[in-house]
């Protein structure tokens, strides 16, 4: 196990080399990816930097909206492309937010703000004992825009949801994102242990293995 840790980074550099584009603007993620990139010795520079607008997520599925942004950052950039789309899929919300935990609130013609989707989550759930919940995460990375080969992972990171806000040091749905095993909520761990824990995390080891498998 541990020669194959040592090893995956090379690896990983050896099947992208140059920059990767991260296709996202959202600070929060861009932290998350900075480090757990970072670590892999992959080079990253995100989409803001060149210049490139947000693409738009008109699908209904996790893996369709993170290929549409990981091509559109491509096909403007010229270079590889990684992206993500993500969100809090809650059991007796019958997966609510889910693909849309960003606009949660503004499609119930409210705000697009975190409080926002936070106070709406909340409310939605207090007619319910169950609060169990999982963040789930799909990354798409293309070599290229047309890249017909794509590489999809996923990650899910299991809790449960809260009804009073614990931490800062998250974004999103984290202060109410509560993780018995750690007995903290997302928002109260640590960026290193988070980076280590969470959905994006899970999904990036699983993409780091195909890089791996790759190279």
């Amino acid at each position: 196990m541990a020669d194959t840790a040592n090893t995956a980074p090379n690896a990983a550099q050896s099947a992208l080399s140059g920059r990767v584009v991260l296709a996202s603007n959202n600070a929060g993620k861009l932290r998350e990816f900075a480090a757990l990139l970072g670590a892999a010795g992959i080079e990253l520079v995100t989409q803001g930097e060149l210049g490139v607008p947000e693409a738009e997520e008109p699908h209904v599925t996790f893996v369709e909206n993170a290929l549409a942004k990981a091509r559109h950052a491509a096909k403007l950039t010229g270079l590889p492309a990684i992206a993500d789309d993500s969100g809090l899929c809650v059991r007796a919300l019958g997966g609510a937010p889910g693909v849309y935990s960003a606009r949660y609130a503004q499609r119930a013609g409210g705000e697009k703000s975190d409080t926002a989707n936070n106070a709406l989550l909340v409310a939605n759930l207090q007619q319910h004992a169950d609060r169990r919940a999982y963040y789930y995460c799909v990354l798409a990375l293309v070599r290229h825009a047309d890249d017909p080969e794509p590489l999809i992972a996923e990650g899910r990171w299991h809790g449960e949801v809260i009804d009073t806000p614990r931490g800062d040091n998250g974004f999103g749905y984290d202060p109410h994102f509560y993780i018995a095993g750690l007995e903290a909520t997302a928002a109260e761990l640590d960026p290193a242990l988070k980076n280590a824990s969470s959905h994006r995390a899970i999904a990036l080891r699983a993409l780091l293995a195909r890089l791996e498998e790759l190279a």
